[in-house]
């Protein structure tokens, strides 16, 4: 994983780069004494999964720099002052480290990110397709051929009318990279596509397959919320 230290505190910029150099999985790619800096370095150098981001900084904070990203990797916060953490897990930031950070608890937040730098290696999103990890290969998928995705333990099955396709991801995950306008989760085990639902009766929905008829489960939880997904006219 390419990396990026954003921190005003030199010594705590340090600290982190030598912790990121004793790493066999990270890449120390840069360093930044501001976000600014960082803004107009990172468009120009190697893509960044991972940003070591500081919270208080001159100019511009660490909360204004997220606000700025079009796209975001990966980020772990760290910051001598815990007042900031609830509002950083709001952009779903990976881990938030107290300063001063002892190498175990780095190793602890990077060991997630790698996790869900892993997790991400198997599937690729474009506007109107992905690309699933079968075997060595990417095989493109559109996405008015995928009819639902389940849960299996640590896998996810992707159906679609011809194969189906496994592979190491969790359904959190998945949920986040398909599109809500066309996907939407009805089980705490099952994303359906809703443009293949073919009718909704009592606590499941029929999708139309090569071999007939499926019937998935509605959880309870997850009920109103497709009910809000789908075109309803009732009275």
């Amino acid at each position: 994983m390419n990396c990026v230290v954003i921190d005003d505190d030199k010594l705590s910029r340090k600290v982190v780069e030598s912790y990121i150099e004793r790493t066999d999985f990270l890449t120390f790619g840069a360093s930044y004494p501001s976000a600014i800096d960082a803004i107009n370095n990172i468009k120009k150098n190697e893509p960044v999964d991972l940003i070591f981001l500081d919270i208080e900084m001159p100019e511009m904070s660490g909360m204004e720099f997220l606000n700025s990203l079009n796209t975001t990797p990966q980020i772990i916060i760290i910051s001598s002052k815990e007042q900031y953490a609830l509002e950083a897990f709001e952009y779903d930031v990976t881990d938030y480290l107290l300063k001063p950070i002892s190498y175990s608890r780095f190793f602890k937040a990077v060991s997630k990110a790698n996790k869900r730098y892993k997790n991400s290696e198997g599937f690729i999103q474009d506007k109107n397709e992905i690309f699933i990890k079968s075997n060595s290969s990417l095989v493109r998928l559109n996405y008015d051929d995928i009819l639902w995705i389940e849960a299996l333990e640590n896998y996810v099955v992707v159906n679609t009318y011809q194969e189906k396709y496994t592979i190491h991801f969790t359904m959190k995950a998945i949920e986040e990279k398909m599109p809500a306008a066309r996907f939407s989760r009805i089980h705490r085990s099952y994303i359906v596509n809703l443009s293949k639902i073919e009718m909704i009766e009592d606590n499941s929905v029929v999708i139309e397959t090569d071999g007939g008829p499926k019937s998935i489960p509605i959880g309870k939880s997850y009920r109103d919320k497709l009910m809000g997904d789908i075109n309803l006219m009732t009275r």
